[in-house]
């Protein structure tokens, strides 16, 4: 599965999403089992995961409120990462970050950083000019969105419950204004 390869991105419509439930709860299933805290806890079941991108994803990214970007390399899914700009009337310049996903056998090759520069470009396009995201504190993926130029806004305690063991963990809310 893990083939050096080049890896592309692109944005899945509603179809393509229905079409890859599978590979995409297996790249979800996968991050979980590792230890990601992206909502889910253990025990995580693949059906679960598949559940999440029918009934959470499949409906936003058809609604038009959800941009789903998706890296692939060798042909297979390797990560993906949603950007929600369904935002009120108020708030038409923001777009937040949601569940950037790296399947563990595909880490340290760059794709996360190059999943984020695309949605960055895209949300630019849309005018959305105010970037947010939360962060488990301390996660791999803080120093990530850091070296972006990405801002701490401020840590909220027991934010999460931790994905493995029973204890509430602080989230880290970040920015961006590109």
């Amino acid at each position: 599965m893990a083939g050096e390869s080049r890896t592309t991105i692109s944005i899945f419509s509603a179809e393509e999403v229905a079409r890859h439930l599978r590979e995409l709860g297996a790249l979800l299933h996968a991050c979980v089992q590792d230890g990601a805290s992206i909502s889910f806890v253990l025990p995580f079941a693949p059906d679960d995961a598949e559940a999440f991108w029918r009934a959470k994803v499949l409906p936003a990214v058809r609604d038009g409120g959800l941009t789903l970007l998706v890296a692939r390399q060798g042909g297979a899914i390797a990560g993906s990462v949603q950007l929600d700009h369904d935002t009120p009337p108020n708030q038409p310049h923001r777009a937040e970050v949601r569940k950037l996903l790296v399947h563990p056998e595909f880490r340290r090759r760059g794709i996360a950083r190059a999943l984020m520069a695309e949605l960055e470009r895209r949300a630019s396009r849309m005018g959305r000019r105010l970037i947010t995201l939360d962060t488990r504190t301390g996660d791999k993926a803080e120093p990530l969105y850091a070296s972006l130029d990405y801002k701490v806004a401020g840590v909220i305690p027991d934010f999460c419950r931790d994905t493995v063991e029973d204890r509430l963990d602080p989230t880290t809310i970040m920015y961006k204004a590109p």
